[in-house]
């Protein structure tokens, strides 16, 4: 049987209030690439909102390569998670070369994530 790992728009954190929320929580994980603001939320699901600023990538384009790619390592890794609110700051600009590396790091934070809740 093949799981399927959706991301439909309850997955999503959309509204302005919802980012400043979790951002107001300050309670964040960071790395070289991701910082990783959370916050518990009271539904079982796990809801994400990504930041990527014009300071970071200049390019539409690039900004939302950045975006697909977290949504994509998002959406396999999500099932590790449950009842959070989690914004992704993107801190610097990476390109295709540079998946691995942010697949690694995105999986490390995860994990620092998961330990920070057990708490």
């Amino acid at each position: 049987m093949l799981n399927k790992f959706g991301f439909s728009k309850q997955d999503k954190i959309l509204k302005t209030d919802e980012f400043s929320s979790v951002f107001n929580f300050r309670k964040r994980i960071s790395a070289q690439y991701l910082c990783f603001h959370y916050q518990p939320n009271a539904s079982q699901r796990v809801r994400l909102g990504l930041v990527v600023g014009k300071k970071t990538a200049k390019l539409a384009v690039s900004r939302n390569y950045m975006r697909r790619v977290l949504r994509e390592i998002f959406r396999t890794q999500s099932h590790q998670l449950t009842n959070f609110d989690l914004v992704i700051r993107v801190q610097k600009k990476f390109e295709p070369v540079n998946f691995m590396q942010i697949q690694n790091e995105f999986d490390s934070l995860i994990a620092k994530l998961v330990i920070a809740s057990s708490k």
